[in-house]
């Protein structure tokens, strides 16, 4: 009786404008030693990231257009290796329960991590093509074709909604009777410091620290308390399906004094009995009159 040879199974992801030429040379070497060759794509819960920007639909579809007699199929990342390597081998004999596999892959290809029962090969790598600066290279790239603009509206579309993380900072001086309050150069109310988390913010307690700093100033304060969360009704988000949550902090100033920085024109105290004439006069900027209202609530009642 004949053995069938094993199915070639390259496991990649491809995650490029063009399949370049060490995507094509890894597809012809393992065609030339098998009749039939399959892709597995590896798909990552993060949607839309710039390490992933591709969807597995898109780079399906960039494969067919080259190689239509290829079976593309996606496999979805895993935190621990074990398990992955075990959805890889249960994709493959749940879709092809006759057939024994060779899988490939190229430098810093999954082989080192693969524990599953078919065998591996690694493939020597063609050139140093690098998918990370082929992605950066073409970043800021602007083409004026409605492919690219349809494009755009398709990722768009299919990413998850999203929260944009805030935090404000209320600071207090002379056991809580003042209240420090800055305005932006192009508005004319008045509101709390405060400014988006970056990716780089171990927490919001050091987010809102930072933000602080770099709107007023390096005076020392307080450790940051919780104050409350909540959704900040901001006019560029009205219309939007993405929206901002805001944390909000209190502190007490230790010493030192403020000075507006970053995008804050002007600082003040202000007495805190005095801000409810101003939120009726409109001198509080809209967003943060919820805040402001808790803050009083909060410690005008436990003074």
């Amino acid at each position: 009786m004949q053995v069938q040879k094993p199915t070639g199974v390259i496991i990649a992801r491809f995650q490029t404008p063009v399949l370049h030429e060490g995507h094509l040379e890894i597809i012809r070497q393992v065609k030339e030693n098998h009749n039939r060759v399959l892709i597995v794509l590896g798909v990552s819960p993060v949607k839309g990231s710039r390490k992933n920007p591709l969807d597995y639909y898109t780079r399906e579809r960039m494969i067919k257009q080259l190689f239509p007699e290829i079976i593309v199929l996606p496999l979805s990342d895993q935190k621990y290796d074990d398990v992955w390597s075990a959805k890889l081998d249960e994709l493959l004999r749940t879709n092809f329960p006759h057939e024994s596999f060779v899988l490939y892959g190229s430098r810093n290809s999954f082989i080192g991590t693969y524990s599953g029962k078919y065998k591996t090969h690694a493939l020597a790598p063609v050139k140093d093509y690098n998918a990370t600066a082929m992605r950066e290279e073409i970043s800021d790239k602007v083409f004026d074709t409605a492919e690219f603009r349809s494009g755009i509206i398709y990722n768009t579309y299919s990413l998850f909604p999203s929260v944009y993380a805030t935090v404000d900072i209320a600071v207090f001086r002379n056991n809580r009777h003042e209240l420090l309050l800055g305005r932006k150069s192009n508005e004319k109310a008045w509101r709390l410091p405060g400014g988006f988390s970056d990716p780089e913010d171990e927490s919001f307690e050091i987010a809102a620290k930072r933000e602080l700093q770099e709107e007023c100033g390096q005076f020392e304060t307080t450790p940051m308390e919780y104050v409350c969360s909540r959704r900040v009704n901001d006019w560029r988000y009205q219309s939007e399906t993405n929206k901002i949550i805001t944390t909000l902090f209190a502190t007490n100033l230790v010493y030192g004094e403020a000075a507006p920085g970053d995008d804050l024109e002007a600082l003040k105290w202000v007495t805190v009995t005095d801000i409810p004439q101003m939120i009726a006069t409109g001198t509080i900027t809209d967003t943060h009159i919820p805040l402001l209202q808790i803050l009083l609530e909060k410690f005008t009642t436990n003074a």
